[in-house]
């Protein structure tokens, strides 16, 4: 069994996918848009140019994600996405990437737990978790 992280970034999924492609090195796998559809979409589900279904891989983890509704108001509650960098070097580079438009909820630092670890909302309000395996 496995589980997948699939985000709805309500109209802005492509803008999405490039950010994470430009900051965390993303590599989008397959993406259709609404007019692809072999099936004609009803209306609501969004303007035909919209991203339906996207498989994006980051490392060794592939995310899904949509456009959903396309309402223009992404909401991502209730969790965060963790990544563990290979060493504090790469942390900081991937903290600052995510926080360019985002907010640090947590600068990185040294824990209990790990040499670095931080928590930043990226410019989509995703929350994620930085860390080094201690």
């Amino acid at each position: 069994m496995q589980v997948q992280p699939y985000l709805f970034f309500d109209g802005r999924c492509e803008e999405a996918l490039g950010f994470y492609r430009s900051a965390l090195g993303a590599e989008v796998q397959m993406l259709m848009r609404f007019k692809d559809s072999p099936e004609p979409q009803p209306r609501e589900m969004g303007p035909e140019d919209k991203v339906m279904h996207a498989s994006v891989r980051i490392g060794d983890t592939v995310v899904l994600a949509s456009d959903g509704q396309c309402g223009g108001q992404p909401s991502f509650q209730g969790f965060a996405l963790a990544i563990t960098a290979a060493n504090e070097a790469e942390a900081d580079r991937l903290f600052g990437a995510l926080a360019d438009g985002g907010q640090v909820r947590m600068p990185l630092a040294k824990t209990f737990f790990s040499p670095r670890f931080g928590m930043v909302v990226d410019r989509f309000g995703v929350l994620w978790m930085i860390l080094v395996s201690a």
